[in-house]
């Protein structure tokens, strides 16, 4: 079984004093990753607006790709819905460079409701979304990847465009979960894929991925696999909501290693539900109590 990276993932939340010296600690402790979320405002699962506002996902990378010089970099993810292509194909090459090749540039068809009402952006039933992520994709794989770009399509059009690479791949990572568009989407287009799930979910989908990558005859050993969930150390194992995963050190490792069975490559640590000091306490008693016992 290959070694499993394990990426942290930052409160928006959170000053950016603190963003920038937990990225930091997190980095020192030996973590592979720091992961930021690309959302405007606190999620309340209808279009009620939330008066939490959140830190701008690609200023926080920008400012950590100068900050923090060893881990991965990845957005968690970009909604297509308000990141137009090229502009994001820049942003992540520019991204890119000031980290030294170091940005993993996470991608998704967009869902959340009040973010959108708020300012008008338009998020449109789930089929269109998926159409529109699928142009974008070829707008930014043409423009990351190859010297010219034309795409003419219903959402974009992108005509002669010149390359905007920072002269490395960026890997294009894809948050989907949905079977029968979606992980087809990933198959098609994505170096790395990322759900939220538990490790039969997980198994499940990522034999379903599997599948997709058959019929069109890609390797699916390519596309990298990440998950995550709300750890809760310690915590209640019969009162945990669905998403959850809590209980003693021994339960969250035997959970852990469930996921790595079904093939997972990088475990992603949220610390979104809180404070940095509740972001530090989280990381740092994974590192210390649980990680050891993954080797």
């Amino acid at each position: 079984m290959s070694e499993l990276a394990v990426g942290a993932w930052l409160g928006t939340t959170w000053s950016a004093e603190d963003i920038v010296a937990v990225a930091r600690e997190v980095e020192a402790a030996g973590y592979d990753g720091i992961w930021v979320a690309d959302h405007f405002m606190g999620n309340t699962g209808t279009e009620e607006r939330s008066d939490t506002p959140l830190r701008e996902c690609f200023g926080v990378l920008a400012g950590l790709a100068t900050a923090v010089p060893r881990v991965r970099l990845g957005s968690l993810v970009a909604s297509m819905t308000y990141r137009h292509p090229a502009v994001l194909a820049n942003t992540a090459a520019t991204i890119d460079d000031l980290g030294g090749g170091r940005l993993v540039l996470g991608v998704g068809a967009g869902w959340q409701l009040n973010e959108h009402a708020a300012y008008g952006i338009a998020l449109g039933p789930v089929r269109e979304r998926i159409d529109r992520l699928e142009e974008g994709l070829a707008v930014l794989d043409g423009l990351l990847r190859t010297p010219r770009t034309t795409v003419a399509g219903t959402h974009y059009t992108v005509t002669d465009a010149p390359a905007v690479t920072s002269g490395r791949r960026i890997p294009i990572m894809l948050g989907a979960s949905g079977e029968q568009r979606m992980l087809g989407v990933v198959a098609r287009w994505a170096d790395e894929w990322n759900c939220w799930s538990t490790p039969e979910v997980f198994a499940h989908k990522s034999a379903v991925l599997d599948e997709h990558c058959a019929r069109i005859g890609r390797d699916p050993r390519t596309i990298r696999r990440s998950t995550q969930a709300i750890l809760r150390i310690g915590g209640s194992e019969a009162d945990a909501p669905a998403g959850v995963v809590a209980g003693s050190v021994d339960r969250i490792v035997d959970v852990i290693g469930r996921w790595r069975e079904a093939g997972l490559d990088e475990l992603i640590v949220p610390a979104i539900r809180g404070d940095a000091d509740q972001g530090r306490e989280l990381f740092g008693r994974f590192h210390t109590e649980i990680r050891p016992q993954l080797d």
